[in-house]
């Protein structure tokens, strides 16, 4: 996240709260209250479908805020949960309302900051527009450089848009 957001972040009343390892941040058509700044750990953002699939739409990592579109809307549109234990500091939605509208240069380095998350969300799109399992794992690892420990792997598939089984296959193949 930029410093000057986090510089700014700083200075509002902030709520630390802790979230155990699959426990929900919050629920689609929760009303929004607070923002969450990740200081620890992993969050998703997900958008869960009828059939029983679901598409993860924003991996949070820390001194990322989760769900930012949330800061202009009254609920939220999609489920939270956190993929790995989460440390996160809750800063007043109404709060960072105001420091929006009243600081130029926090204004400014939150349109930089939706446009890096913009660019994320094309990437995520882009890779589960390819066909294979090899293919989507290539463009994952394209941009995040390596997996990670084995017990993460299970986050990736759902991010990639396959099951864990098919991932698992495809990693053993390669090694």
């Amino acid at each position: 996240m930029i410093k000057i957001m986090l510089e700014h972040l700083g200075n509002l009343h902030q709520i630390r709260r802790s979230f155990r390892q699959d426990q929900y941040l919050f629920h689609r058509d929760d009303r929004v209250k607070s923002m969450f700044l990740i200081e620890t750990g992993t969050a998703q953002l997900i958008r869960h479908h009828p059939n029983g699939s679901a598409v993860v739409l924003q991996r949070a990592i820390p001194d990322s805020i989760l769900a930012e579109a949330s800061l202009f809307t009254p609920k939220y549109h999609c489920d939270a949960i956190a993929t790995s234990p989460v440390v996160a500091r809750l800063i007043s939605r109404t709060a960072m309302q105001q420091l929006f509208y009243t600081s130029h240069d926090f204004a400014k380095a939150w349109a930089v900051h939706l446009a890096g998350e913009v660019r994320d969300a094309r990437l995520r799109a882009e890779i589960l527009t390819l066909k294979t399992v090899a293919e989507r794992l290539d463009a994952w690892l394209a941009d995040n450089g390596h997996l990670p420990e084995k017990g993460s792997w299970k986050a990736i598939a759902q991010e990639i848009g396959t099951s864990p089984e098919a991932l698992y296959r495809e990693i053993a193949r390669r090694k």
